[in-house]
């Protein structure tokens, strides 16, 4: 089904969220109506209808991150509340010796009061009343960082005494830190704002330039990718206290590598996209000149920002700077799967559902987080507000500025978090 946008008017009042079908809401004079990005108007704000979701939280941190990683922690699979979820961030301070990496434990999160569905919460509210019982606790421990942080990404490979996290400095290096001390201070009364100066466990200063592009390979312990602005990528293979990093990069691309995707199955196959417009899919079995298997040019209109491999079937889903977000068959790369041509602004982040293998949740420089479900199967457009909507469109939500990146969450179903220029959002639709 259609799901519903997240957010309503706040100066017009308009309801967001699927209207039912019955001759009342087909009449055209009814007031309530399904809400579309478009119809926001100059000096109106956006405030989020509750009934909209089965959970949603807003964080924020010291200074804005705009790259961010959920912990794939020991707690299981959990579908009950209150959840809680364990990340990184990563922060671009206005002041360049202000940065930091911030581990964080967001506890206590439950689904909206019935009371917060059916109204506002009051902006008059005493700030010296007592903190409720039941709200959202985030406590941070913080690393110093040398220069603004592009990117950052845990090793999923967590052990009893390790938790390695990569972080990409603006400053044309690349680190890996063991965020374990961080992660038992969380679980400590003591809520420390002091931020940590220690050392990285490994340092790589090889890059020409800086970069975004990192993933950890899921198959392989503690192996990484990392690339950069100057076109190219170097592989990180772990020793058994440091890293061997290649001198012997995969240079194929003409232009700066914007994002890295290891093959979530095949342990020496990973992909990787750019601003040449192009995908290419390599295997590192093969020498580095040679490891280029597949290439797709063109593979957008302009820079290919973001990509994702889809952990269940063979597809990839890609995001770039002409708005528009493409499926690829990576068993038949000569031409797109599937087209979707919704946002109005650069994707910045694509990720596959963890266990629905059918949806996946996108974010773009319109301020707008997109839920797709192709598993619907309708060609035809659906006509809202005299707009055509693709009927694979479960649901939009909005309410951040510069939306950077998304991740679900792998342990609690269906809760997706995003980050942007303001806050953090950790929210659960009644859509997927």
């Amino acid at each position: 089904m259609m799901g519903e946008p997240g957010e309503e008017m706040e100066e017009g009042k308009e309801q967001i969220g699927e209207t039912e079908d019955t001759e009342d809401t087909k009449d055209d004079n009814e007031a309530q109506k399904t809400f579309l990005p478009k119809d926001i108007q100059p000096g109106e704000q956006l405030t989020p209808d509750m009934s909209a979701y089965e959970m949603l939280h807003t964080f924020r941190t010291r200074a804005s991150c705009l790259s961010f990683d959920v912990l794939r922690d020991r707690l299981g699979t959990r579908t009950g509340y209150p959840v809680t979820a364990y990340m990184v961030a990563g922060t671009q301070a206005q002041q360049g010796n202000k940065n930091s990496i911030i581990v964080m434990k967001a506890s206590n999160l439950n689904p909206p009061k019935a009371e917060d569905a059916e109204e506002e919460k009051s902006e008059d509210e005493d700030e010296d009343e007592d903190e409720p019982l039941d709200k959202e606790i985030l406590k941070t421990a913080e690393i110093y960082h040398a220069g603004a942080v592009n990117r950052v990404r845990i090793c999923p490979h967590v052990t009893d005494t390790r938790t390695f996290v990569a972080s990409w400095s603006e400053k044309g290096k690349v680190h890996i830190w063991d965020i374990a001390p961080q992660l038992s201070a969380l679980e400590t009364e003591v809520d420390s704002k002091d931020v940590q100066k220690i050392k990285p466990l490994y340092t790589f200063g090889g890059h020409v330039e800086e970069g975004y592009a990192m993933d950890w390979s899921p198959t392989r312990q503690g192996y990484l990718l990392t690339g950069d602005c100057t076109r190219h990528i170097h592989m990180w293979t772990p020793r058994e206290s440091d890293w061997i990093v290649s001198q012997q990069t995969y240079s194929a691309h003409g232009s700066s590598v914007e994002d890295i995707q290891w093959s979530p199955n095949e342990e020496h196959v990973f992909s990787s996209c750019s601003t040449d417009k192009s995908i290419r899919v390599w295997d590192d079995r093969a020498a580095a000149h040679k490891a280029c298997m597949i290439t797709v040019p063109n593979a957008h209109e302009s820079d290919v920002n973001v990509i994702n491999w889809n952990r269940s079937e063979p597809f990839l889903v890609s995001g770039g700077d002409d708005g528009v977000i493409k499926i690829w068959d990576l068993r038949k790369l000569d031409s797109h799967a599937a087209l979707f041509k919704h946002h109005t602004g650069p994707i910045t982040s694509v990720e596959w559902h963890p266990s629905d293998s059918s949806v996946f949740g996108a974010s773009g420089e319109d301020n707008q987080v997109s839920l797709w479900d192709l598993g619907v199967e309708s060609s035809e457009a659906l006509v809202i507000n005299d707009t055509e909507v693709p009927p694979q469109l479960l649901f939009i939500h909005q309410g951040q500025e510069e939306i950077k990146e998304l991740h679900w969450h792998p342990h609690i179903e269906g809760v997706l978090i995003t980050t942007s220029l303001d806050n953090f959002n950790i929210f659960k639709t009644i859509s997927v």
